[in-house]
């Protein structure tokens, strides 16, 4: 049972009425708002995942939508008919966010909407990918083979990217590590090391390097509510210039460019270029629409852009090879490949064997990246070490060496 909020006009009084209702679809809500006597004038749903705690703890993962797709492809492909195949879906879907959305589509689809164009009302769940790749699929005839395309699809992007967060966040969090060990020693140990030289007599002055670390250590302590205030600040204005057109600009062209880190990730999108082509390619979508919906699936302002770039050129009558030929935002292998097939005659199974060879190299990259990073991270933890036992011992030593002479 869903739960509507509908607005109706009374026909005896001919006021309106506001309210809820529970009931299994839209239909239902009204008719029985009709069987009360009201005319409704609108019927909303409401989303039992509608608190910001609920949204978070169901929160619809790829994982939900693969199983989704591939029981509604198995029984698609049984003989079962679009509706009743999606209310059995719904029934044994866990997830309470999908289950809702899935009664939406089935209450839509009753009322004569297609199921491209239901799923089209849920842009945060299905993206234009799966909008299109079903629209193929119900203009062939082909929807269970086209969903489970999808689902290959979606498992394979999910784990390429997986892998790559993996890889980076290793890293990550043993500088955020030792990041929280400097600034225990620098709170906690070095002012006592400040307190016994001061208390030693003849000790004189510390040297520069510890009397840096030391102010350091004052503001820290004395300002440490101004250090969290303007911390958090640069997180938010951060977070919001990197949504903006010119962060995300800055910083796709950062991910394509930095060393180390950037092969990685232009292979990563070399990947996902050529899987998501071989997809929809395969499911009989035209390659102009193709490219268009490629280009919003890369998530990367500047090959977005090439992309866009080489729409204009095929639409002209190029190749999608020669379109690309030479763009800086595309490996050279890629036009390669795709000159073979458009020259063969097949392209799909050209755009999937490169979808193949860039998934292994970024596989390959992460292990280059992990051999590398573990002894870089060493590195820089000895010097940080270093830093901090240096500020400590070298009073000391002056003091012994006073002594001494």
């Amino acid at each position: 049972m869903l739960t509507f909020k509908y607005v109706a006009r009374d026909a005896t009084s001919g006021k309106k009425v506001s309210a809820n209702i529970q009931a299994d679809n839209e239909q239902a809500a009204a008719k029985l708002i009709r069987q009360q006597g009201l005319a409704p004038l609108s019927i909303e749903a409401k989303s039992s995942g509608s608190s910001g705690l609920k949204k978070i703890t169901e929160r619809i993962t790829t994982k939900d939508k693969v199983i989704f797709s591939r029981q509604l492809s198995t029984l698609i492909s049984a003989g079962l008919p679009l509706l009743q195949s999606l209310q059995n879906v719904g029934r044994q879907t866990q997830n309470k966010q999908l289950k809702f959305i899935i009664s939406q589509v089935s209450s839509d689809i009753e009322g004569g909407t297609s199921f491209s164009g239901a799923i089209a009302r849920h842009p945060d769940v299905f993206d234009k990918i799966y909008i299109n790749l079903v629209e193929a699929g119900e203009v062939s005839g082909s929807l269970d083979h086209s969903l489970e395309r999808l689902a290959d699809q979606q498992e394979k992007d999910a784990d390429i990217v997986s892998k790559v967060r993996g890889a980076l966040a290793y890293p990550l969090i043993v500088l955020l590590v030792m990041i929280g060990v400097v600034i225990f020693m620098l709170i906690a140990v070095l002012p006592q090391v400040e307190s016994l030289y001061e208390g030693l007599s003849g000790a004189g002055e510390l040297p520069i390097f510890t009397r840096i670390l030391l102010a350091v250590s004052n503001f820290i302590t004395a300002y440490w509510y101004f250090v969290l205030i303007a911390l958090g600040i640069l997180g938010f204005v951060s977070s919001r210039w990197v949504k903006t057109l010119g962060g995300r600009v800055y910083v796709d062209k950062a991910k394509m460019r930095m060393p180390l880190v950037g092969p990685l990730f232009m292979k990563l999108y070399m990947a996902r270029f050529a899987r998501t082509a071989t997809t929809m390619v395969s499911s009989g979508v035209q390659l102009i629409k193709t490219l268009e919906v490629v280009a919003g699936a890369i998530n990367n302002v500047h090959i977005e852009r090439s992309i866009t770039r080489a729409i204009e050129k095929v639409k002209g009558g190029s190749s999608i090879s020669d379109a690309i030929t030479g763009d800086e935002n595309f490996l050279p292998l890629v036009p390669d490949m795709l000159r073979i097939g458009e020259d063969s005659g097949q392209l799909e199974t050209m755009l999937e064997k490169t979808a193949d060879y860039y998934e292994k190299e970024v596989d390959n990259q992460i292990k280059t990246i992990s051999t590398i990073i573990e002894p870089m991270m060493m590195v820089l933890l000895g010097v940080m070490a270093l830093v901090i036992i240096a500020a400590i011992l070298l009073p000391i030593y002056g003091l012994a060496g006073k002594n001494f002479f």
